[in-house]
């Protein structure tokens, strides 16, 4: 026995010195989920929040399951609900899906703040309530208590307005990922589910998804999520359902006492003697590992590149091969969560570029797993742009689904805005009859609005897009707007009131701010200025060009406190608003929008209000413009 005392000592030294905490870092949700009247903010020690960002990356290719049904069981459908590229969720799903079908959705996901989720929005409905949203509507991919901790008190909800979903999902650990397990997804937990018939649909072990989820008993109710980790993607296979089946129970063993006291000595001498070969087994491993460990942290990575790369013929040629291998360099990293097409693939998807399929410039429309996506080809460095774009998850922000190379080009795979740029909307010399009334243009202003206070809160480090204009904008079929174009977007360095500093000063005319231009000053108040501009096209219907030249080059803060110092005010406001919307329009909020672009438009940074400041107005006046 003392033997056995000291190997138990042992192997538990051994665990102590070589081990941390390996799955259980989610606790499970359980039944908290209903709790909404004590949703509290300060802990988060079920998960009600969100699971927490302690993963080995800040983001990563994460998936959901959903359950198709009305009015939400089409490709198209499920995507806009839950922010998903339509192109990836068709490749794993059927184009058609029919009711109650289970469904995978890949998603972007990233640390907000405290904890993991991709964000998606959602338009309120007669009814609705903070606990309806998260587990009818969403099934549970949501909580009542992160709807309140994203969006504030529900006791105000208008119908029309949109809500920040945050959902649920979480990147493995450092241990996972060491294991094996370098996906995660969030089962929606249904009726008569069980752990281990979960574990069954995807070849789990039971006991890894317990310590995935801290759970210690197999208790598991609908409407929560469950972490699977995962060694591959999940596909289409995994989502039929298994068939029942009654589980065998052998039948007890035929007792025998006359051999009970000659067994038991045997199990003692069996036990003594494999758990000190387990013993000497892990003393030696051990030594090993010590030995090896830190030699082998320092070997570099291997490139990893999703299977369905196909390199294409080229010329020998060094210098291809060498930007090739650059290219693939830099984007190992985010390789499992981005689709690397063949360039055959994309010369398919827009027949072969032809000028039929060109939108504007480089980009293209192509069409991708029966889906449309925009492909853009881009010359130069495109991997801080990428690696942003990978790790960024906004319903107001592009998604970049996929890359591709060839022959020292870039090819950039985005999700497709049908509806194209807001400079198309806006300038009455371009619409060609689309016109955007009060209220759908308030709604895309908080867009915005709400795509740059994540890139500047919310994102690791924050940061900068740089580039903020009407060209930038881009409009879905809903006419909600996402912010494209990140080319230029760079960390935004220093505390809050510090600035960066750079002599390469690029941007678009009209929408650099002035600390920029003449001092070279980079801030996340840049985005702020060019914001200010970007409403006030929208209120006016004209370029910004076209309103210095209007003013003879006047500051645009000069122009707007021309406007609201004038004696004849109401008159004077209503000349300078953009007359397609015929006054329709509430005067007394378009005087507050006015107001907030006098804010934005402020020579001096640090008067500027922050994007923050600037979505909590423009939320305000929505609420207050749907009402009127």
């Amino acid at each position: 026995m003392a033997f056995l005392s000291f190997a138990y000592v042992l192997i538990t030294l051994f665990i102590l010195c070589f081990s941390s905490p390996i799955h259980a870092q989610q606790p499970y949700v359980g039944l908290a989920t209903t709790d909404c009247n004590n949703a509290d903010t300060t802990s988060n020690s079920n998960s009600a929040l969100g699971y927490s960002c302690n993963g080995l990356n800040k983001s990563c290719r994460a998936y959901l399951t959903f359950r198709s049904q009305p009015p939400f069981n089409t490709v198209a459908s499920i995507s806009t609900l839950l922010g998903s590229e339509p192109s990836l969720l068709s490749q794993i799903n059927s184009v058609s899906l029919e009711t109650n079908r289970l469904v995978i959705v890949p998603v972007n996901c990233s640390c907000s703040g405290q904890y993991y989720q991709s964000n998606t929005t959602y338009t309120i409905q007669n009814g609705d309530t903070y606990l309806f949203i998260a587990n009818n509507t969403f099934q549970g991919l949501s909580t009542c208590q992160a709807l309140e901790d994203q969006n504030g008190s529900p006791t105000n909800l208008i119908i029309g307005a949109g809500v920040t979903v945050p959902l649920r999902c979480a990147c493995p650990t450092e241990n996972q990922t060491d294991e094996g397990f370098p996906f995660l997804l969030s089962y929606l937990v249904a009726e008569g589910d069980t752990v281990s018939g979960i574990s069954s649909r995807f070849g789990v072990d039971t006991g890894e998804i317990l310590q995935a989820n801290s759970l210690s008993g197999s208790n598991i109710f609908p409407f929560t999520t469950l972490l699977i980790p995962l060694e591959n993607p999940p596909t289409s296979s995994q989502t039929v359902e298994p068939p029942s089946s009654t589980p065998v129970i052998p039948p007890p063993p035929p007792a025998n006492s006359s051999s009970e006291d000659g067994s038991n000595k045997t199990w003692i001498y069996i036990v003594a003697g494999v758990l000190g070969g387990i013993t000497l087994t892990l003393i030696f491993g051990a030594t090993i590992f010590c030995k090896f460990f830190y030699t082998r942290k320092k070997e570099p990575d291997s490139i990893v590149v999703s299977g369905s790369f196909q390199a294409n013929e080229k010329p020998s040629n060094k210098k291809f091969d060498e930007e090739s291998q650059d290219f693939l360099e830099s984007i190992s990293g985010v390789a499992q969560s981005l689709k690397v097409y063949s360039f055959k693939e994309l010369q398919s998807a827009t027949d072969n570029f032809s000028f039929t399929c060109r939108i504007q410039g480089s980009v293209y429309r192509g069409k991708i797993n029966g889906g449309f996506a925009a492909i853009k080809k881009v010359n130069g460095d495109v991997s801080k742009e990428i690696a942003l774009l990978n790790k960024i998850n906004h319903s107001n922000l592009i998604i970049l689904s996929g890359v591709c190379f060839n022959e020292g080009n870039c090819y950039l795979v985005y999700e497709y805005a049908v509806n194209g740029t807001l400079s198309d909307w806006v300038f009455s010399n371009k619409n060609e009859g689309k016109y955007l009334d009060w209220k759908q243009r308030i709604q895309i202003a908080l867009d915005v609005a709400t795509g740059l206070n994540y890139l500047h809160s919310f994102t690791n480090p924050p940061h900068v897009h740089k580039d903020i204009n009407s060209s930038n904008v881009l409009l879905d079929s809903d006419l909600r707007a996402k912010i494209a174009n990140f080319a230029m977007a760079r960390p935004a360095e220093g505390q809050e009131g510090e600035f960066a500093l750079t002599r390469h000063i690029v941007g678009t005319k009209g929408y650099m701010a002035p600390e920029y231009l003449e001092n070279g000053l980079v801030s996340t108040k840049l985005d702020v200025y060019a914001f200010g501009v970007l409403i006030l096209e929208m209120l006016t219907g004209k370029e910004a060009a076209a309103l210095h030249a209007e003013e003879n080059n006047m500051h645009l803060s000069d122009v707007l406190n021309a406007v609201l110092t004038k004696e004849d005010g109401e008159e004077s406001l209503r000349h300078f608003i953009d007359p397609t919307l015929q006054g329709n329009y509430p005067l007394e909020l378009a005087l507050l929008v006015i107001r907030l672009i006098d804010a934005c438009l402020k020579k001096d940074p640090t008067d500027r209000p922050t994007m923050y400041e600037i979505e909590h107005s423009l939320s305000n006046i929505l609420n207050a413009s749907l009402n009127w």
